[in-house]
């Protein structure tokens, strides 16, 4: 598309306009990647950015949990990727996560279009501004309606089972929860659980980018079905749902990026400007 002509290389630094944070798996359809390492003012990011074209746009690709893999959701440095993907020009992030369902009506294999989360997370980093810049930024919404529904209209197109909105709880890890929280959190009417989208939607908003995120569902949690034959979530559950539905997360990626708008329509605040983060 002609909105990504301007991604090119200027003083050494890859210039893509939207970025992917996800699991290893999701790169290996672009062409052409070539990494690019990245020094941010937060330390190293989880790994150096892959940069590769798709359908003739440059797309920037960041594995949040390091390459292999090695880093637990507490010790994923969120502040590092983010301020990573920025100043490569990235302006909207699509973010493919892991979910674990706490309703019976959100099944393993479908996704789901978060469009709010809840932070029960503790002691991890999570904004640009510690000072001596403050900066108090607005999360009423933290994803991108216009991002969302990029998403929703290519799982439509992709008959893909997914929910066009849902509330996701943000758990710290790399434990899973107790059958109690599992409960409450489903009693206050929660659709899914994760350990990673507090703090990086966050920090993309101070950021000014676009952010959704695709809740994979993988799992039923701890106490989601009391039949016998589902078992509480184990890790090998996970990666096995994640390995059975790579390729169809991949083809929405693929519908989904070429249909984003050139011009932003939403109500994000623009991108930060470079150097104007908290550190």
């Amino acid at each position: 598309m002609a909105r990504h002509d301007r991604a090119a290389t200027t003083e050494n630094v890859t210039v893509a306009d939207v970025a992917i944070i996800g699991g290893s798996g999701f790169y290996s359809f672009l062409d052409d990647v070539r990494e690019v390492e990245v020094a941010t003012p937060y330390g190293a990011p989880s790994a150096p950015v892959a940069v590769g074209s798709l359908d003739g746009c440059e797309i920037a690709f960041l594995p949040r949990h390091g390459a292999r893999h090695q880093l637990p959701p507490h010790r994923v440095n969120f502040r590092a990727n983010i301020w990573a993907l920025h100043s490569l020009g990235v302006a909207r992030v699509v973010a493919p996560c892991a979910v674990g369902s706490l309703q019976p009506t959100v099944h393993p294999g479908d996704v789901v279009v978060c469009d709010q989360f809840v932070d029960r997370t503790w002691g991890r980093p999570d904004t640009f501004f510690d000072g001596p810049t403050v900066n108090h930024v607005s999360v009423a919404d933290p994803y991108c309606s216009e991002l969302r529904q990029c998403a929703i209209d290519a799982l439509a197109v992709g008959g893909v089972a997914h929910h066009a909105t849902g509330t996701v709880v943000v758990i710290q890890g790399p434990r899973f929860s107790t059958r109690a929280e599992s409960a409450w959190f489903r009693s206050a009417g929660w659709s899914v659980v994760n350990m990673t989208q507090s703090p990086e939607a966050v920090l993309a908003r101070e950021a000014g980018l676009c952010y959704t995120a695709l809740g994979l569902v993988t799992d039923y949690d701890a106490a989601v079905d009391e039949s016998p034959d589902i078992r509480p979530v184990e890790m090998a559950h996970v990666f096995e749902m994640l390995e059975r539905t790579v390729d169809q997360t991949r083809t929405v990626l693929r519908t989904m990026i070429p249909a984003v708008p050139e011009t932003r329509g939403c109500s994000c605040p623009a991108p930060a400007p470079a150097g104007s983060l908290g550190a």
